[in-house]
């Protein structure tokens, strides 16, 4: 269940400015008309990278699994299109204009179909099941079916801060 009051746990990231086909047709979207999108924890801690798969039905990672514990936030607003429980996990499924759909599991949410979230909006809590470690939370990102590299909306990687060793 969410914390009421709880502020949004992440921060902004940048759109990676990929573009889709020049001649796409003007109500399909691309990557550079999306909103900013946001990482649904914070820290951001990449435990499993995407990995794409040869073909369709083929092995590979179609998310990022992240490091985390506790809130998890809407990346970007949409509509909750799916909030319960497949096989052995918990999760949570938002749809987002343009043909954009993200899941995110393990998760617990009070939150029903039909709701609508805005970007940073606390959407629910980790929980465990799944093929993520423990501790991780699964963060897929569909593109009219496909699977898509979530670091695409994200701008990449966050840059990492040394600090003196000794």
């Amino acid at each position: 269940m969410v914390a009421p009051g709880v502020a949004a746990a992440a921060a902004p990231a940048a759109v990676s400015g990929v573009a889709g086909d020049a001649g796409a047709d003007p109500g399909e979207t691309s990557i550079d008309t999306w909103e900013q999108w946001w990482w649904p924890v914070r820290p951001v801690r990449i435990a499993e990278p995407f990995v794409a798969p040869a073909h369709a039905y083929g092995p590979g990672h179609r998310g990022i699994d992240l490091r985390a514990a506790g809130v998890v936030t809407a990346p970007a607003s949409g509509v909750i299109a799916f909030a319960g429980v497949v096989v052995d996990r918990p999760l949570v499924t938002i749809a987002h204009p343009g043909g954009l759909v993200t899941t995110l599991e393990p998760v617990l949410t009070p939150l029903r179909p039909g709701t609508p979230v805005i970007r940073g909006m606390p959407i629910g809590v980790i929980a465990v099941g799944g093929h993520a470690a423990p501790g991780t939370v699964h963060f897929g990102v569909r593109l009219h079916g496909e699977y898509v590299n979530p670091l695409l909306l994200l701008g990449g990687v966050p840059r990492a801060v040394l600090l003196p060793c000794c």
